[in-house]
């Protein structure tokens, strides 16, 4: 099964690289093309001013082989590209240099620099929001399964939202259950709410299938924002074009935190939308799949989902330019002193990470 899902991630990646890759990350030295720089070990490896090139890149950092990469290889990574912003001469190809670009986003934090958990890199993201959605949308007409599903979802969410947070706003333990708590509550409530209309007004199973995602969607608008409630707060640093700090903006830490929500919920629809109608079209179709459908169901429901949520990773996450930009004229209203540091710095926009 598992040989099943890395040779349909493979594929998925060679269409969206142009390139031919081996199965297993650690050998797959030409896995980019195209660079746009082999020397600043910060530079981007896709151009980020387009959407192709923001995708082209997504695609290698959350490439889900890169998750079975050892700890010493992500480290050896990690030591050249520290190696390389000290100025030091390495003894390494570009490709190499490359390469090692790619294994540091996939497992280090941008901001602390820190090793992530396996489990909440975008690289994992795959193969947990695959368990996770295909449980919801297999189990939805059962109490039981609807609030096991929705609470493990939305676990699995809050590490992958604390793993990928902005580490210049750390969040005390209080923040965390907060955020937890109201996410998952959110879900639940959605979910057992839609599930007791579906039945009072006697809507079909099409309609009944719809529950899962919304229930996903609205405890993703609650989830983020509070998992990154002190950039709200106190706003998020924001920065000019040469990356030098300038201050801290609330208009902007929304902008971000819209752009991330949504992109989120992007990624996961298709899949949880998509992969019932596809089965329901199917078993139309070919009698025999019909005969065999309680057999097929969750395989076949597991793997659309693994080719679909796959696809839409890269995609969500370079809807939006990773570094992101406000103009300054846009902070008069809401924020009318940080318009005015600004002005007087005589900057025109500011510029922010808006995260993942």
């Amino acid at each position: 099964m598992v040989k099943g899902l890395e040779d349909l991630s493979a594929k998925l990646y060679n269409r969206l690289t142009h390139s031919k890759v081996s199965p297993v990350p650690s050998h797959s030295h030409t896995l980019l093309q195209n660079p746009v720089s082999t020397v600043d070990a910060d530079s981007p490896i896709f151009s980020p001013n387009s959407f192709y090139g923001r995708v082209r890149h997504f695609a290698a950092i959350t490439d889900p082989r890169l998750v079975f990469t050892p700890n010493r290889e992500l480290f050896k990574a990690k030591a050249l590209l520290d190696s390389v912003r000290q100025g030091n001469e390495v003894q390494a190809s570009p490709s190499e240099l490359r390469r090692a670009k790619v294994l540091y986003g996939s497992a280090f934090h941008p901001d602390s620099g820190e090793l992530q958990n396996v489990m909440g890199r975008m690289c994992f993201n795959v193969y947990g929001s695959t368990l996770m959605c295909g449980g919801m949308m297999v189990f939805y007409r059962s109490t039981a399964g609807v609030f096991f599903w929705q609470w493990a979802n939305q676990s699995f969410n809050a590490l992958v939202n604390y793993t990928n947070r902005n580490a210049k706003s750390p969040l005390t333990k209080k923040d965390l259950i907060t955020a937890y708590t109201s996410a998952v509550s959110g879900a639940l409530g959605v979910a057992f709410g839609l599930k007791w209309f579906c039945a009072w007004k006697k809507l079909g199973v099409m309609w009944q299938r719809l529950v899962p995602i919304t229930a996903v969607c609205v405890a993703n608008f609650i989830n983020i924002p509070l998992m990154r409630q002190n950039e709200l707060k106190y706003g998020m640093s924001v920065s000019d074009a040469d990356g030098n700090e300038v201050g801290k903006s609330k208009t902007a830490a929304f902008k971000a935190i819209s752009q991330v929500a949504f992109s989120r919920n992007l990624i996961v629809i298709p899949s949880m939308v998509l992969t019932p109608l596809i089965v329901d079209a199917t078993a139309v179709r070919w009698k025999w799949f019909a005969k065999n459908l309680k057999v097929l169901n969750l395989p076949v429901q597991l793997g659309l989902i693994f080719v679909l949520f796959g696809a839409m990773v890269p995609v969500g996450c370079g809807l939006f330019p990773q570094k992101s930009s406000i103009k300054v004229d846009s902070l008069k209203r809401f924020e009318p002193e940080t318009y005015e540091e600004l002005k007087a710095l005589g900057l025109e926009r500011v510029y922010f990470n808006k995260g993942l």
